[in-house]
């Protein structure tokens, strides 16, 4: 089972039109009240992340069932615009501002700093021969996967070394996404950013 695409933006623009969707999916593969709120939660962390993004971005949103193996699907082609540039770049320097608060604000940072350093820093980069990169062209085919199950292990490894980790720790029991979600994968290529959030009942 697959619902249509429905095209969303930060704005907050049909959004209630997906999250009815969102229940409609659930209900219809037989999930109980709780599972269908948390299918609905989940999609509503998406948005949030998305909604945390200066200037207008839109977004393709969808989701798989097979059976009751769930993937959430948010897909956008995002260009960075001076606005964009400036609260990323405050966000990431100062790791405090509102941009980067709880879980899904760092990954909606992390993002940007992916995005950010495709744009400024891999051209600078490429002036350099041990650069991975050849030619600008090369890095719009290269994707960052990123994935909350490896991030989560890799926090759990160092949370006895760091205050970062164990802060880290903090904010994924805190987090609604991270407590509900089986796994979350985000995928950078050039502009296009791909977050699936998957989750059995």
């Amino acid at each position: 089972m697959k619902t249509e695409q429905i095209t969303v933006k930060s704005n907050g623009f049909r959004m209630d039109e997906a999250l009815a969707l969102t229940e409609k999916l659930g209900n219809g593969a037989g999930l109980d009240k709780k599972s269908v709120l948390h299918l609905r939660l989940l999609a509503e962390e998406l948005f949030g992340m998305l909604r945390g993004i200066a200037g207008e971005v839109e977004a393709n949103y969808w989701i798989e069932a097979d059976g009751r193996d769930f993937r959430v699907h948010l897909k956008s082609e995002i260009s960075l615009t001076d606005e964009m540039r400036n609260q990323f770049i405050s966000a990431s320097t100062s790791g405090k501002n509102a941009a980067s608060a709880g879980f899904t604000g760092k990954i909606r940072v992390m993002i940007a700093d992916i995005m950010l350093s495709a744009k400024e820093m891999l051209p600078y980069a490429m002036i350099n021969t041990a650069a991975p990169y050849t030619a600008s062209s090369a890095y719009e085919e290269a994707a960052y996967v990123w994935t909350m199950s490896a991030y989560r292990k890799e926090v759990k490894k160092n949370i006895g070394n760091s205050k970062e980790a164990g802060d880290a720790w903090d904010e994924l029991e805190k987090s609604i996404v991270a407590n509900i979600a089986d796994d979350i994968k985000v995928s950078i290529a050039g502009k296009k950013v791909d977050i699936t959030v998957y989750k059995a009942f």
